[in-house]
């Protein structure tokens, strides 16, 4: 990344720490004490002092030339996969040292020691960032440090700019929950449905391949674009994921992951709902995920949200509730399928309807499969 040009306080030569502050106002103070009395150890003290603050701002005075690079990999991760920060440091100008990086790392702060940079040396250093809490954490800025031994001056500046870690749940593979029976033609649609020749969904631009019978030439003269009809297969099973949010365990919203994503990946059509209302936009397998690392804890309950949900396909409840997880079965009749994946403690049993106790993650691929 391309260093931005510094700021007015950045250009400033140096500032002085507390320390470097406390150092002045002592010395000043033991020169007016052995001037007044007439002592002249507290001037020989107060002279150490200013001479060691001279030093020091002498130490940090030149401006460092460097060339900084920080890149977060990846930029994506599950939930207790490794994600590290590489830091790369290129000194362009003449050798360095008292070098520190502090980079901040959600609401904490991480500190690395640079050796010493001789002129033109490239100095690489990685450390882990946290990854066992799902959802964004923000990296940087990124801040370099320069110090006099003594720590009583110091240089700061900082270097690019804040990116954003994703924490997305942990997922297992599993099979698409079958729905029981084809959708009517005029049944729900989305844009990853596979293409096919039943039901006009949208107008898009002409890419190499297409069907020229498909072309919309209407729209294309109006445009100046090529645009071609998306035929869909309206009669694809779509499956309702139903997240009980209310008592949120990393758990549940790793079970809901799973769901929704074996689901997209097969080009299937998914529903995320929460007890806040649906989750927007979760159509394809990155979109999914995206949007279940950034769920939340909520409010309301899902019995409301299950019965205001479209029917047809099949429906998964994820709740660690054993109400909720018996409410599931005033639904049933709607859905082709449902499923409950009781993640609470103890087990529950609802009438008609199949329930999968679950405590762990891993567990669920079995339990699955003899639904």
């Amino acid at each position: 990344m391309r260093t931005p040009p510094p700021a007015p306080w950045q250009r400033l030569t140096a500032v002085l720490t507390p320390l470097g502050w406390g150092t002045l106002a002592g010395s000043l103070a033991l020169y007016a004490a052995g001037f007044a009395l007439g002592y002249p150890e507290p001037v020989v003290l107060a002279t150490g002092g200013l001479l060691a603050l001279a030093a020091a701002l002498a130490w940090t005075a030149p401006r460092p030339r460097l060339e900084v690079r920080r890149e977060v990999t990846p930029l994506k991760v599950p939930r207790g996969d490794a994600a590290v920060a590489v830091l790369n440091v290129t000194n362009l100008g003449r050798g360095l040292s008292g070098l520190r990086a502090q980079d901040r790392i959600g609401a904490a702060e991480h500190t690395v020691d640079l050796p010493r940079l001789p002129k033109g040396a490239v100095r690489t250093v990685s450390y882990p960032l946290p990854t066992d809490a799902r959802g964004e954490i923000p990296v940087g800025p990124l801040l370099l440090v320069r110090a006099d031994p003594f720590g009583l001056t110091r240089r700061v500046r900082s270097y690019g700019s804040p990116v954003t870690l994703l924490v997305r749940p942990r997922t297992v593979a599993l099979p698409v929950p079958p729905s029981g029976r084809a959708h009517h033609l005029e049944g729900p649609t989305s844009d990853n449905a596979p293409s096919g020749t039943v039901t006009f969904h949208t107008l898009r631009e002409y890419v190499v391949g297409d069907d020229l019978r498909h072309v919309h030439w209407r729209s294309s003269a109006r445009t100046g674009t090529l645009m071609v009809r998306q035929l869909i297969d309206a009669s694809l099973p779509t499956t309702t994921v139903v997240l009980d949010t209310r008592a949120l365990t990393e758990l549940a919203v790793d079970v809901a992951a799973s769901v929704a994503l074996a689901a997209a990946t097969a080009g299937f059509p998914v529903r995320l709902v929460t007890g806040d209302g649906p989750v927007p936009d979760a159509k394809d397998p990155e979109t999914v995920l995206d949007r279940l690392a950034r769920v939340s804890t909520g409010t309301g309950g899902v019995t409301e949200p299950m019965r205001l949900a479209r029917g047809g396909g099949s429906l998964v409840l994820v709740t660690p509730d054993p109400a909720e997880a018996g409410r599931v079965a005033g639904v049933r009749r709607r859905f082709d399928r449902v499923i409950c994946v009781y993640v609470g403690p103890g087990s529950v049993a609802v009438p008609g309807v199949a329930v999968l106790p679950i405590g762990s993650l891993d567990a669920l691929p079995l339990a699955w499969g003899s639904r």
